[in-house]
């Protein structure tokens, strides 16, 4: 297939290439350098080598902390999976064992749970001696069926036997997987939740012996169902600490759909009675904030918004229109809809110029996820002029200044006329042929090299398309100007069959001798490009917009956007004004995409005081980073204790992040409590008490007062643990900057205008392995005019920063990174006023390896 597959636990269509091909192991590090390779935590969990997700089976047995975890035993991408297994006994310092539970012939051995079968109520130990037991997902390579299954173990966790009548949970489906187990005294029963991933639902089973379920209820669909329902945990805690007053917290993950898009993980805090969970605040309703309707489509027409192109059709729709599923989400009865003619048309529709007048512009929004890019051109443009050095209209791969040479497979004989095979259909191409290393699909690999040519004119402007696997990466897929053996530009695809615009400046190269070499040395998922009408010119060519989205013009420019999340579900979102009232502007909707979900949806647009919020938003986020996934927490721990970990990885980039010979962290162990906040229960974490044991020497900082500036601070280092309160004053955008050096920096700031926190990683060191790994993450968190306390915990490459106000309001985000190990540096930052930090304190943390 030529779109991209991700490798997650539940997707077994690769299962035939991995089986048939086999992995090859990562090279094992040498003594001198194991988990001192760059980029190797320091004081977060990481396999000795090899792939890692999910952790699974978190039980506290006899003075250890067991932590089990999804592991590919033969390399480091996704794969061949099974438990790997490591011991600690302060949650900080971990001792890797051997793989506890092996996958097989037949099943490979999804997540799932641990518990002490104290009663030995399965018969697999002995009263003196009760069983450790493992309920897991048994992924079935032949059917693809996700079945329940047990192991036990008789010696604390070292050796796991499969029990013989396995499995002891089926429902014939292939989305049923990660079973948390725990036992339920006021029932004496055995209690699991379990995800019905595809339908969003956490379905709950009890059980007297571990073998035989018995259904109680589901709970779902509820808070954010934008991706599959994954890994839920349940678990009370104590309100406020006052253990006569309990409540039960259930964690669900999700893939994608996160609030920072691809992984994420929510919480619903509730009520459970042994079979039904009832959440306080399911998020299945809600009313927006009032205000003055500008545009809702009920009138019949357009009215006096203007049209252009076929996509919107001739008047706002009803519903769905030809060969488009069901549209929900609609407010009244009709909508603006730019299905009309299917994904291949295009538009706008543009409104009236008005006055702003308020803070902010709500709106519904659905279709596809193809964002505003401020560098493209939307609407009509010409070809570029000048010289032709290859158009691909013919047989072989011949040209005006000479033929094309090709090496392996992927590119074939010559010019493809389109799509091949069972790739997807490709488009924006000129004439008939493109190049496209599709031939034999994604596993072959080949590069096609022009003849030598002069560079006499400013730019080289070319179409591509494709998978995106730049030319630094160890596979790429790339087209790349060779100057003395030297590549000195490259480019390459966005993971999508239509071909677009790209341009390089060679000012700085003229009269010199180059080819172009076009590289396809991938063979996993988007391992093909495309390429067509390469052409020396003295005019550069932009790339043509190909966005799906709600635009803000103010003064012929855009200033905000919005665009759907591939759904026919309209929901609502937000245009902050607040700078622009006073000043003209117009909303345009635009559809300039032919591609798969290449239509918008719109509805309702009301100018308002307070922002409309969108179901994401409104769920319940355990945290707002790109980097927190499949979170559980540890059952059976002393004085009931409820410490979380979590994957620390996106599955948007999570096989391509620069690591060796390991690939994937956890974050560090969190505390959980649930604290009364403003008259709600809001779930609080904090790092470990343990974290002190890693503290080494201290900086503290004087009051430190910056304006729009950035202030180094006397404070290095890659292991850090940092608390400080900002006080953002006239500051528009205030905070640190952590791993600065070298050019790079993260930043961790407060954004006065939004009332968010963020982390920006977009100088963060190496993000070139994926488009999206620049974005940056938001957590709304209102300061109320008081201060942020921040407390960051930075290591070799992520941070996690725990945020909260002086009401007691919190936000976490954890981010990955991937600086210099140079960059070491820490600086106070603001922009657009004066702000200030107090209380800075540093402590360096040793190393929790050898």
């Amino acid at each position: 297939m030529s779109r991209t597959v991700r490798p997650r636990r539940r997707l077994l269509a690769a299962l035939a290439v991995l089986s048939g091909l086999g992995l090859v192991a990562a090279s094992p590090a040498s003594a001198d350098t194991l988990y001192h390779e760059k980029y190797r935590p320091q004081f977060h969990f990481t396999p000795a080598q090899n792939w890692m997700n999910d952790p699974n089976g978190l039980i506290y047995y006899k003075g250890k902390y067991h932590l089990f975890f999804q592991y590919n035993p033969s390399g480091d991408t996704w794969g061949n999976m099974s438990w790997g297994h490591a011991v600690s006994t302060d949650l900080v310092h971990w001792k890797q064992l051997p793989v506890a539970i092996p996958q097989d012939d037949q099943e490979m051995i999804f997540s799932g749970s641990v518990v002490l079968d104290r009663n030995n109520t399965t018969g697999f130990g002995t009263e003196k001696n009760p069983p450790l037991v493992a309920v897991y997902t048994s992924a079935q390579k032949a059917s693809g069926k996700q079945q329940q299954a047990l192991a036990y173990s008789t010696d604390g966790g070292t050796t796991w036997t499969k029990y013989y009548d396995n499995p002891v949970l089926d429902i014939g489906s292939n989305d049923f997987r990660d079973p948390k187990v725990f036992w339920y005294a006021p029932t004496q029963r055995w209690l699991m939740a379990v995800s019905l991933a595809d339908q969003h639902k956490i379905a709950f089973y009890s059980s007297a012996d571990l073998k035989h379920w018995t259904h109680q209820s589901d709970f779902g669909p509820a808070g954010a169902t934008g991706g599959d329902w994954e890994c839920p945990d349940l678990f009370p805690l104590p309100v406020d600490g006052d253990p006569k007053k309990t409540k039960w917290v259930l964690a669900v993950n999700l893939n994608p759909g996160g609030i920072a898009g691809g992984s994420g993980a929510q919480y619903f805090v509730g009520d459970f009675d042994g079979k039904k969970f009832t959440s306080d605040d399911a998020g299945t309703t809600y009313t927006p904030p009032s205000g003055t309707v500008m545009q809702d489509f009920e009138s019949g027409s357009f009215g006096d918004w203007r049209v252009t192109g076929t996509a919107f059709g001739s008047a706002p729709a009803a519903g769905a229109v030809d060969w488009q599923s069901e549209v929900t989400g609609i407010e009244g009865k009709a909508f603006a809809n730019s299905f009309h003619g299917g994904d291949g048309s295009t538009g706008t529709l543009t409104s009236p110029e008005f006055t702003v007048s308020s803070n902010y512009i709500n709106f519904k929004v659905g279709g596809g996820v193809h964002p505003y890019d401020p560098h493209a051109v939307l609407g009509d443009q010409s070809a570029p002029t000048g010289e032709t050095l290859a158009d691909f209209e013919g047989s072989t791969y011949t040209s005006p200044i000479g033929d094309w040479t090709t090496t392996g497979d992927a590119f074939g004989s010559g010019p493809a006329q389109g799509a091949i095979g069972d790739q997807q259909q490709v488009s924006g191409y000129l004439g008939d042929g493109l190049a496209n290393s599709f031939h034999g699909g994604d596993a072959t690999t080949g590069t096609l090299t022009s003849p030598a040519f002069t560079i006499d004119k400013k730019y080289l402007n070319f179409l591509i398309g494709g998978g995106y696997h730049p030319a630094s990466s160890d596979a790429p897929t790339a087209v790349e100007l060779v100057v003395d053996g030297k590549v000195v530009r490259s480019a390459t695809g966005s993971n999508g069959e239509a071909l677009n615009w790209a341009s390089w400046d060679l000012s700085d190269l003229q009269g010199q001798q180059a080819q172009i070499k076009v590289v396809d040395d991938n063979t996993s998922g988007w391992g093909h490009l495309n390429l067509d009408q390469v052409v020396l010119s003295d005019d550069q060519i932009k790339p043509a917009s190909t966005e799906t989205g709600v635009n803000l013009l103010v003064d012929g420019k855009v200033v905000r956007s919005a665009t759907g999340a591939d759904s026919e579900n309209l929901d609502w979102t937000s245009f902050n004004t607040m700078a622009y009232r006073g000043k003209k502007a117009q909303i345009q909707i635009v559809d300039a995409n032919s591609g798969g979900w290449g239509h918008v949806l719109a509805d309702q647009f009301t100018a308002a005081d307070k922002p409309a919020l969108s179901t994401t938003q409104r769920a319940h986020w355990l945290d707002h980073g790109a980097d927190f996934y499949a979170a559980n927490t540890w059952t059976d721990a002393p004085g009931g204790r409820r410490a979380m970990i979590a994957w620390m990885n996106n599955w948007n980039y999570a096989q391509a992040i620069p690591t060796s010979p390991w690939r994937s962290a956890d974050t560090f162990p969190r505390q959980l409590s649930l604290k009364t906040v403003n008259g709600k229960v809001q779930l609080i974490q904090q790092p470990i008490r343990e974290l002190t044991d890693l503290r080494g020497s201290v900086t503290r900082m004087p009051s430190t007062r910056v304006t729009n500036t950035t202030a180094p601070l006397a404070v290095h280092g890659s292991s850090l643990e940092l608390r400080a309160d900002l006080a953002p004053g006239t500051a528009d955008r205030s905070g640190l900057d952590v791993r600065t050096g070298n050019g790079q920096r993260t930043r961790i700031g407060y954004d006065t205008a939004t009332g968010e926190v963020y982390i920006d990683r977009s100088a963060s060191g190496d993000t070139d392995f994926d488009p999206t790994f620049t974005d940056v993450q938001r957590a709304p968190l209102e300061l109320h005019g008081g201060q942020l306390s921040l407390h960051i915990l930075v290591d070799a490459s992520s941070i996690e920063v725990y945020a909260e106000n002086s009401r007691g309001e919190q936000v976490t985000l954890t981010d990955q990174i991937f600086p210099d190990p140079s960059s070491r540096g820490v600086g106070a930052f603001a922009e657009g006023g004066t702000a200030t930090l107090d209380h800075l304190r540093a402590w360096q943390l040793k190393s929790i390896w050898p």
